[in-house]
């Protein structure tokens, strides 16, 4: 019969049931919306590179390694990790003269960029060697010689200085007059190593014999610019090149790969955009997937009636399957290729946000292909396909006569796979939630995530099981809320499927964002009290282009001063377990100009065990949290690496309690500061003596105004935990409204029959706003709980504490998913009764 065909059935299907197969249509766009944006950020972060600027003119560049390899073992064989360092890792001087002697290679120049302080103000330090590739040119005087320096037109004016003329400038080594020999005009090397004069920085140009120890690296150079010889191939160069290089652990760059050279913030983009389109991409296109399945199969539980009556009427179980699965084909491929678009569109705003927040170079693009759009439009085919034709196995297979029985009164029990799937998913997320509280750091941080995983499966496994508890308890407190509340009550036992499809949508979004958010309200909170209790000193002086050099002792020579400590902040990378395997976790590091008594003066760290008297060159103390995920404790050696890929394996003399607010590592400056690109110190902490005479230093505030300060900057790191929230929750609020929709309008039926035995319209949407209150709730309450089973040993791993939640943030959430719940039911109600005359 030409009226079973399958495509016939499938294209009369979707004209006559519009408002089904339009709510399919906004899952899948949504679902590819989501997998195209996390696939563009993907495929951005594998393909990213800059272009060379400072180097654009040198075809091979010799680097050192910017990050730190660790090779584990595994199933394939063994397996490396790259880790970005956390500064500048810098090459042998020496390496230069080997270099030069390459066939083909013309000069090798050493290249040094370091910061320089003139008065109150920061210039960019370079060797004059370097104008053999940047473009610089003399415009007045003469090269600089040991003790002498070149100054552009920017810095000469401040400083107010001639050819001749002697100028003070503060380096690594401290403050130092110099000769001014020459004036030259920044070729475009130079302008790009300033950060293209954003910021307004002079530059400074100093012999390159003196420059290495001016930067506070001697004998190292940043890299080394290998200039060719008239008519050289530059591959051959390069080969030629890391031939006569072998066994430096240096590496040649040529091409694109000379900006990753020049660029430290690329490897830490890549880093950031392949987390975003892998970790956080893979949870919200599973979310997007899961959800949009779950629409899907509503909307061919929904036809069940018209499948039986097929089936009655000659269908075979396989014209059934083709017809849903043509079903699929005419709107999943469309709904994808619509969803593309605002996935481009929100891929291009994240990124640029993360430009915008310093997150990735400027001259890093944003990369669209066909590839993830593709993965889009194929992953929503896929579900469509896969949850259709599961939702359409039984009607099809079973006979015709008990096809319409089954079709009048819903199954009560589910299925013996899906049951006996989702009590192991709960029992799954059962064991992860006391692993999670056993363990420590980031053990915890990934055993909670597959926490929330395992009960968001459970809750779409047992979906129908869940929905008649939370009905019959629900159910308990409407009895009183009159006729329409208990014929609420009662329809959602009776139909508890159709309810679990509204409440799954809700717990995701709860969940989720609840979970995001509320980590970040908790690590914040946390931070913020361990840094106001932390800082015991009367005055903190600050500076953007770092203080003085001597700082310290200048304050501590002010009457009155009772101490006067100066901090080098950086990172360095720690080995910590992280489920069976060893992985490096960077740690915010302190370097302290004093002695750990002088330390304990202004500040205090909560010392849990051993003593800051002893830290000093080769001993460490570290926070509890570190020594835990570490394995070690006082007395042990922290193996780790230096900003700079140095590796050290210091002594924990002591354990302390507040490294989330303060520094997780506190160690000497001394053993920081040739590790570092600018050894100028960011913060001074002074206790006793008046703030007026310390304004010569730099930025004058107390403890209470340096807390703020801080908390300021660390708010603006939050905006990337809001943000996926409100991908994740927006695109699952969007599908639990989406499913009310679906859900009133099938049942214009059923309230057409209590109009016609007597309901009022009033009574009718009571009823729809007492079924709408109770999936919000119970989507509410099950995602909190899911939410705080998650949160709470995850926070305790990470920061020792138990999760804080803002009262009016959380009342926030919960508001928006009832209030949106009763919208997306009394809309289309009223249009439904409307409808049908009443």
């Amino acid at each position: 019969m030409r009226s079973l065909a399958p495509n016939g059935l499938a294209r009369a299907a979707v004209r006559f049931k519009p408002a089904s197969f339009a709510g399919t249509f906004v899952a899948l766009m949504m679902s590819a919306l989501i997998v195209a944006a996390c696939g563009i950020l993907l495929e951005t972060g594998a393909r990213a590179s800059v272009p060379a600027e400072r180097y654009a003119k040198a075809p091979v560049v010799v680097a050192a390694d910017q990050s730190v390899r660790l090779v584990a073992d595994s199933i394939d064989g063994p397996e490396e990790t790259v880790y970005p360092l956390p500064d500048t890792a810098r090459v042998d001087v020496g390496l230069a003269a080997k270099a030069a002697r390459a066939p083909g290679a013309e000069a090798a120049v050493p290249d040094f960029t370091f910061p320089v302080r003139q008065g109150n103000g920061a210039l960019v330090g370079h060797g004059w060697g370097s104008q053999a590739f940047t473009g610089t040119a003399l415009s007045a005087g003469a090269a600089p010689r040991t003790g002498e320096v070149v100054l552009d037109a920017a810095a000469a004016r401040t400083a107010k200085a001639d050819v001749g003329d002697t100028v003070a400038l503060e380096t690594a080594v401290g403050r130092m007059d110099f000769r001014v020999s020459g004036l030259a005009k920044a070729g475009a090397g130079d302008t790009a190593a300033a950060g293209a004069a954003a910021d307004g920085k002079a530059t400074a140009w100093f012999a390159d014999a003196e420059a290495p120890a001016l930067a506070g690296h001697p004998g190292k150079a940043d890299a080394i610019a290998v200039l060719a010889v008239d008519g050289a191939d530059t591959h051959a160069l390069a080969a030629a090149v890391e031939k006569s290089l072998a066994g430096s652990g240096a590496q040649v760059h040529t091409g694109d790969d000379r900006g990753e050279a020049e660029e430290r913030g690329l490897a830490y983009a890549k880093e950031t955009l392949l987390g975003l389109g892998s970790q956080f991409g893979g949870i919200a296109t599973l979310v997007a997937v899961f959800t949009a399945a779950g629409t899907v199969a509503l909307s061919v539980g929904q036809r069940t009636r018209e499948f039986a009556l097929l089936r009655a009427v000659g269908a075979t179980p396989r014209q059934i399957r083709r017809a849903v699965a043509a079903e699929a084909l005419l709107v999943a491929p469309l709904a994808g290729l619509v969803g593309c678009l605002p996935g481009i569109a929100l891929a291009r705003w994240w990124f640029g946000q993360l430009k915008d927040r310093g997150a990735i170079p400027e001259a890093v693009d944003l990369h669209v292909s066909w590839i993830p759009l593709l993965a889009a439009v194929g992953t929503g085919l896929l579900a469509a396909l896969g949850s259709g034709l599961m939702a359409g196995r039984r009607p099809a297979k079973i006979k015709p006569g008990q096809a319409l029985i089954e079709a009048s009164v819903e199954r009560l029990r589910p299925g013996v796979i899906r049951t006996v799937l989702g009590l192991g998913a709960l029992v799954g997320g059962a064991v992860f939630a006391g692993v999670a509280s056993s363990s420590a750091g980031d053990n915890a941080a990934n055993a909670s995530l597959g926490v929330i995983m395992l009960f968001m499966l459970a809750v779409a496994l047992l979906g129908p099981l869940v929905a008649r508890l939370c009905a019959a308890l629900f159910g308990l407190l409407l009895r009183g809320g009159g006729a329409s509340a208990v014929l609420a009550a009662a329809n959602s036992r009776t139909n508890a499927r159709r309810l679990a499809s509204a409440i799954t949508p809700i717990v995701l979004a709860m969940a989720f964002a609840s979970t995001l958010v509320f980590m970040h309200t908790s690590e914040s909170e946390i931070a913020s009290e361990q840094l106001r209790d932390g800082i015991t000193a009367d005055h903190v002086v600050t500076d953007p282009a770092g203080l003085p050099t001597g700082s310290a002792d200048r304050a501590s020579r002010t009457p009155g001063v009772d101490a006067a400590v100066s901090l080098l902040d950086t990172q360095v990378l720690v080995p910590v377990d992280a489920g069976g395997e060893t992985t490096l976790q960077g740690a915010a590091t302190q370097g302290i100009s004093g002695s750990g008594a002088q330390l304990a003066k202004v500040q205090d760290l909560d010392v849990r065990s051993g003593s800051l008297d002893r830290v000093g060159a080769g001993r460490i103390a570290i926070d509890k949290t570190l020594a835990t995920s570490a394995k070690v404790e006082v007395g042990d050696q922290l193996p780790l690496h230096l900003p700079d890929g140095t590796e050290a394996r210091p002594e924990v003399v002591a354990v302390y309690g507040r490294g989330l607010g303060l520094a997780a590592v506190t160690m000497d400056r001394a053993s920081l500061a040739g590790h570092v690109t600018s050894a100028f110190d960011s913060t001074l902490l002074v206790r006793g003596g008046d703030a007026k005479p310390l304004a010569a230093l730099g930025e004058v505030t107390d403890a209470s105004g340096y807390a703020v300060e801080q908390n300021v900057d660390r708010e603006l790191g939050a905006w990337a935990n809001y943000t996926m929230a409100a991908v994740l929750g927006g695109f699952a609020v969007i599908a639990a409204v989406n499913t009310l929709v679906m859900t009133v309008l099938d049942r214009r039926r059923e309230l057409a029959t209590l109009r016609l035995v007597g309901s009022t319209r009033r009574q009718v949407l009571h009823m729809l706003h007492w079924e709408s209150l109770l999936v919000s709730v119970a989507g509410v309450a099950l995602g909190t709980t899911i939410a705080m089973i998650t949160l709470t040993p995850m926070v305790r791993g990470l920061t020792g504490e138990s999760p804080h939640i803002p009262p009016l943030l959380y009342a926030t959430f919960a508001a928006t998913a009832v209030s949106l719940g009763l919208l997306a039911v009394t809309l289309p109600a009223r249009a439904a009764l409307r409808d049908r005359g009443a």
